[in-house]
């Protein structure tokens, strides 16, 4: 067996499939970009289900990758256990449709064995069966020789995940030897058990079934190989090590966490606990933010926050008491940017987005034992010795506070806590999450008549508007049809199409399919498993045969207006770039006719002074009049160019690149205009945030521009008017004079409520009640808001020298409340707070305040006077308890 790097594993796998005519599938972003029932990308063939399902017919059906993945579903055990991880690498080749078991089977066998690739001693190998599955078998026994002893049959080897492809799989499995288990009465030491000893490391699904909705199983049409490797098991095997922690897919992390914390590996099996949780938990957070993910508080944002909230807190157990996980940004780099270049390209904004957040938690665990002090009061006060389970789980799930942290606080102040409450409380939210994935997991069911379908279609639409085309098939209801009467909506492939169809943003085009007999309305245009332009159209007069010739019109205006928007577009992801930074990437985006609409990563609201600058560049580059140039080109000769490859999208091996003079450069297979000065004029119209880290730019261009500037000119010239302003230009200056004279009056206002403030106070003295020798005035008053019972109450206070006065007044649907205690009262023990507070718990609200000055709020205006009156009571009452 060779000793390998995990990057040279990794290679090794990729060039062994290729040599067996499989194309590589570069790894997808973690964020998934067309299946939002995904969290994240938590598998290899999970990118690839469009091709499982039929939805698109891949150019080569043989298939392999190696895709970065994340599952958070036991987090707990990351760093507890030998080979648990938030983020994996998984290996895999794929067939659709082509090879199967025999090809799949001979394949592993030979990468695993041959000296030329892996190299294992097959007598080190077993595998796993389904019981019934005597095709493996025979593979296996007969033809690559394994011993019938070393052929396991399992009942659990059936892959199914709900409706959609399933079927029978075989693993294998490396024998790491005795010193791993030994004991023969060990019911789990087998391949496949619960063992050390044998691990699995490759997983071969062979799928042959469709779980349809009714439950039943029916054979596939066409049967599909998918397989997985960890790339970090694989690793830990080739590479002699007793954990994945320590291969060197992770162990720089944990001798770079020791240098920061000076906490050696191997010191203590709790601090090398600490040490793998950062070191998964820092390689996670690197990945995920540096593919779009960013700290929130909801979905996968959260999931991001968590992790690093864990990492710090394991930090602080070594420790580490300032930020420091954003410093092995950089390691990440050095281990991994070799295959995944962008965690170095974004190095700077990756560690960026980190340390904000560490700095964050450091303040946020100063809060969370705040938090924590007032449920250990409220325990002690019922009488309790255990904080409960919930407020443990709210602890660690809403303010992201450790358990063993919670732990610690709860035993100084002499509380235990409910670790059996906590825990059902955790499975409970880990069946939720469970039960989630079996929904989002599953594929859509094989079948229908488009992932049939072999007829060509061909584009034409980048220098055609209007085209003439064999209708080459109709679709209606899920059924190929010969014909599509008046008033039908069928779909419908032509030989070729000016019509482009839906994709990177773009609308799809609209217009009719004519001729001499029928007259059909084009209102949506989708790409077919199979690379044709689906046309959605409504007969509108005629009857639509398949064989007639049409003539294929495309709406010209819609599409011009299209195209200077799509332009306009890749002028405004650079801008972006220019302005706020290269961490910029595309998050989505939709280019229509009336309107673009950009979404990209940004972790903060966009300055006006930047708006301006990006609208500025924009509206430069229209006017240098550059020419847009479109070329087909080598994927690896575009990249070398510097073109950029949006977020999420599938490149195949010859890619269409589009330059705009010298300023923007992106791989695009969308429609264009010939020159920025078509465009006219670029309008940005809102920028907004719609998530964690995301922002929004909608903008117009051309027409639209004009319309929305005269629409916004309209609108000013009658605000103008309405100032009685001669020209616009001296709108701002009467509107500044405005104010004036409205902040002016607002004085006189408050000067007169004042005065009659206080008139009014000096007629309430003969509503003056002598309690115990103390003065004691409650009335209600018409003061307006606060700010005037406040100055009424101080002017009481002022002009009776000793007095308790508490003053009410109404406002609409509510109380307003305010208390004041002359000084050689509050001497006496009298408490303006806890006299209001009183006064306003008797009209339906609360409050409180000084002892001097206290104000409060009721929600019950009848009750006002009932609290008024038993204001003197009250006062009575704390003169006594003094």
């Amino acid at each position: 067996m060779k000793k390998l790097t995990g990057n040279q594993i990794r290679r090794m796998f990729l060039d062994f499939f290729v040599e067996k005519g499989h194309r590589i599938e570069p790894s997808a972003p973690l964020v998934p970009i067309d299946d939002p029932s995904l969290l994240w990308i938590n598998s290899g063939v999970a990118t690839l289900k469009k091709y499982f399902d039929g939805r698109i017919i891949p150019d080569n059906p043989r298939i392999t990758n190696s895709q970065k993945s994340i599952r958070t579903n036991d987090i707990e055990n990351v760093g507890r256990t030998a080979r648990h991880h938030t983020f994996f690498e998984m290996l895999g080749n794929f067939s659709i449709g082509d090879y199967f078991k025999e090809e799949a089977i001979e394949w592993a066998w030979e990468f695993l064995t041959s000296p030329k690739w892996i190299g294992f001693d097959p007598e080190l190998l077993s595998v796993t069966i389904h019981p019934e599955d005597e095709e493996a078998f025979e593979y296996w026994n007969k033809k690559i020789g394994v011993p019938e002893e070393r052929i396991v049959r399992l009942e659990g080897n059936f892959w199914d995940i709900g409706e959609g492809p399933s079927g029978p799989n075989t693993e294998i499995f490396y024998d790491r030897g005795e010193a791993f288990g030994n004991d023969p009465s060990d019911p789990e030491l087998y391949p496949g058990g619960e063992n050390e000893r044998y691990l699995e490391v490759w997983n071969l699904v062979f799928s042959q079934f469709n779980h349809n909705p009714d439950g039943t199983y029916t054979p596939l049409p066409k049967k599909n190989i998918d397989t997985g490797m960890g790339l970090e098991r694989m690793a830990s095997i080739i590479q002699g090590v007793d954990n994945n922690f320590e291969t060197d897919l992770l162990f720089p992390l944990i001798e770079e966490t020791s240098k920061i914390s000076g906490v050696a590996y191997k010191t203590s099996p709790e601090m090398d606990v600490a040490l793998k949780v950062v070191a998964d938990h820092a390689r996670t957070v690197v990945f995920a933010i540096g593919d779009g993910a960013l700290p929130s508080n909801e979905g996968r944002g959260y999931v991001i926050r968590r992790l690093l909230r864990r990492a710090v807190r394991m930090g602080k157990k070594l420790g580490v008491e300032k930020p420091f996980l954003y410093s092995l940004t950089a390691t990440v780099g050095t281990m991994m940017g070799e295959f995944y270049p962008e965690v170095v390209q974004k190095r700077e904004f990756i560690e960026k987005v980190i340390r904000a957040e560490e700095e964050r938690f450091h303040e946020t665990l100063n809060d969370g034992l705040a938090i924590l002090s007032d449920m250990v009061k409220n325990a002690k006060a019922a009488g309790k010795t255990q904080l409960s389970g919930q407020d443990v789980f709210k602890m660690y799930d809403t303010y992201g506070f450790p358990v063993d942290l919670t732990e610690d606080f709860a035993d100084e102040q002499g509380l235990t806590v409910d670790r059996d409450g906590f825990d059902q409380a955790m499975e409970e939210q880990r069946e939720r999450a469970r039960a989630a994935r079996q929904d989002v997991d599953s594929m859509q069911i094989q079948g229908g008549p488009l992932s049939e379908l072999t007829v060509t279609s061909q584009f034409v639409g980048y220098t055609e508007l209007v085209a003439t085309g064999k209708v080459e098939a109709i679709i209606f209801e899920n059924q190929l049809t010969e014909e599509a009467e008046e008033g039908q909506t069928v779909q419908v492939v032509l030989s070729q199409t000016p019509f482009y169809a839906e994709s990177g943003g773009q609308i799809n085009d609209e217009g009719y399919l004519i001729s001499d007999s029928v007259k059909a309305r084009v209102t949506d245009v989708q790409k077919g498993p199979k690379g044709q332009n689906v046309h959605s159209v409504t007969v509108e007069a005629g009857t639509l045969r398949k064989g007639d010739e049409v003539r294929a019109e495309v709406n010209r205006e819609a599409r011009l207006a299209i195209t200077k928007n799509h332009t306009a577009t890749h002028l405004l992801h650079q801008a972006l770039k220019d302005v706020l930074g290269t961490h910029v990437n595309q998050a989505g985006s939709l280019v229509a006719p009336e309107r673009l609409r950009f979404d990209f990563t940004h972790i903060s609201a966009i300055t006006a002074e930047e708006l301006e600058r990006i609208e500025a560049i924009v509206n430069e580059k229209v006017w240098e009049n550059l020419a847009v140039e479109i070329s087909n080109k080598a994927i690896a000769e575009a990249k070398a160019m510097g073109a950029m490859a949006l977020f999420g999208e599938k490149y195949g091996d010859i890619v269409r690149v589009v330059k705009v003079g010298d300023y923007s450069l992106e791989l695009c297979g969308g429609c264009h205009v010939s020159n920025t000065a078509e465009i006219g004029l670029f309008k940005l119209v809102s920028e907004s945030g719609i998530g964690a880290g995301t922002r929004r730019i909608e903008a117009v261009t051309g027409r639209g521009a004009y319309q929305f500037l005269n629409q916004q000119f309209t609108t000013l010239k009658e605000v103008a008017h309405a100032l009685k302003a001669p020209v616009i230009a001296e709108a701002p200056a009467r509107v500044e004079g405005l104010q004036q004279q409205l902040k002016e009056a607002q004085r006189e206002n408050e000067s007169l409520r004042a005065k009659l403030g206080n008139i009014e106070a000096a007629s309430l003295t003969d509503q003056l009640k002598q309690v115990d020798g103390m003065n004691v005035l409650a009335a209600r008053v018409s003061a307006v808001d606060m700010d005037n019972l406040r100055g009424m109450v101080d002017e009481l206070k002022n002009n009776l020298g000793s007095a308790v006065i508490v003053l009410g007044a109404v406002d609409g649907d509510k109380v307003n409340l305010v208390a004041g205690v002359t000084k050689d009262l509050m001497d006496q023990g009298i408490h303006a707070g806890k006299i209001i507070k009183e006064v306003a718990t008797r009209c339906g609200g609360g409050g409180g305040g000084r002892p001097d000055m206290a104000q409060a709020g009721g929600k019950d205006p009848s009750k006002l006077q009932e609290a008024l009156d038993a204001v003197a009571e009250f006062v009575k009452t704390q003169a006594v308890a003094k």
